[in-house]
């Protein structure tokens, strides 16, 4: 299927695109034969099974009073297609995502039309919740992408006595500590010959201990 849709992308530059009726999901596209395995391929879906299942749950999100809109649909396929899923766990997390963010968006609507104080705040509760959850959904889909490690910058280090600093940003994953060179020391404010003095003092002090 990725190859076909490779070989189809090369010559037709045009979208799938999704026709609702009522009974059926209907894709769009020029070359029918290239329709499926394309629409697969942008939203990450592993087979058909993956992809029908993937458009009947992002129709029923996006729903207007219980009526699947094909416009939110449309918004919702684009938005996913634009963040790449690249396995079934993203494609997943990315049509959750997309979901989120219509409820979300929904959310914002109630609050901005209604003047009951009572249903401001529990909506704006609501939307908190949600925007809460699509922030954890983005950090869940960088861990995902970065093979499970948190990327943890510290800009501001404060040393104790005996202690050990690093002149510059330290960028820490779960295997790997990356120190970038300080501006200062760039600059020709901190010479670089200082720097090491302190680090064979300490060396000293060490030995010494």
């Amino acid at each position: 299927m990725p190859a076909l849709a490779a070989n189809a992308r090369g010559s037709l530059a045009a979208s799938p695109r999704i026709k609702l009726t009522k009974r059926r999901i209907v894709i769009k596209h020029s070359d029918p034969q290239a329709a499926e395995p394309l629409l697969a391929e942008a939203l990450g879906a592993a087979d058909l099974d993956a992809l029908h299942g993937l458009l009947k749950q992002l129709v029923k999100a996006s729903a207007i009073g219980r009526k699947p809109d094909e416009a939110n649909l449309a918004f919702m396929i684009s938005m996913v297609k634009s963040i790449a899923p690249k396995d079934s766990i993203e494609a997943m997390l990315v049509a959750q995502m997309v979901s989120i963010h219509m409820a979300s968006m929904r959310s914002a609507c109630r609050l901005a039309c209604t003047d009951d104080i009572s249903q401001q705040e529990s909506i704006t509760r609501a939307l908190t919740r949600l925007a809460r959850t699509f922030a954890g959904q983005i950090e869940a889909l960088s861990r995902h992408r970065n093979n499970g490690e948190r990327a943890i910058t510290v800009r501001n280090l404060s040393v104790q006595d005996g202690g050990r600093a690093i002149l510059g940003n330290v960028t820490q994953h779960a295997s790997l500590i990356i120190a970038e060179p300080d501006a200062a020391i760039e600059a020709g404010l901190v010479p670089s010959r200082e720097v090491g003095d302190c680090a064979q003092a300490e060396s000293r002090q060490g030995a010494n201990a």
